[in-house]
């Protein structure tokens, strides 16, 4: 489903604890928990899906959703003519894909990811 909510990100100050309280609140399980890079992936049972990014201190908007496209490029190029702008430049998620982040013309960041074609 191009175009739809692939991924939402969850700032958290502890990865163990997120676990245990999404775990616990919603019955979502938690399969991965890279403590060297501070992130743990989520499974809702129903996507979107997402991940825990370990920070130093949590403020308000900081969860983000990637919308999933054919073509990152493209999109930001779109994205631009319509009044938006590149917040980051298209990055590599080794292993996953790639993503880049936008903001609207309202000052909302997003972010846009392109999965590796299997």
């Amino acid at each position: 489903m191009v175009n739809g909510i692939c991924h939402i990100e969850i700032p958290v100050t502890d990865l163990k604890k997120a676990k245990e309280f999404y775990s616990k609140i919603f019955g979502w399980t938690v399969p991965l928990i890279d403590e060297k890079s501070g992130y743990a992936i989520f499974d809702t049972g129903t996507p979107p899906n997402g991940g825990f990014n370990k920070v130093n201190k949590v403020t308000p908007s900081q969860v983000q959703i990637y919308i999933l496209v054919d073509d990152i490029e493209k999109k930001l190029q779109e994205i631009k003519n319509a009044g938006g702008r590149t917040e980051e430049k298209t990055s590599e998620v080794p292993g996953f894909g790639w993503h880049a982040k936008f903001s609207d013309v309202f000052g909302n960041v997003l972010a846009l990811f392109k999965p590796l074609m299997k």
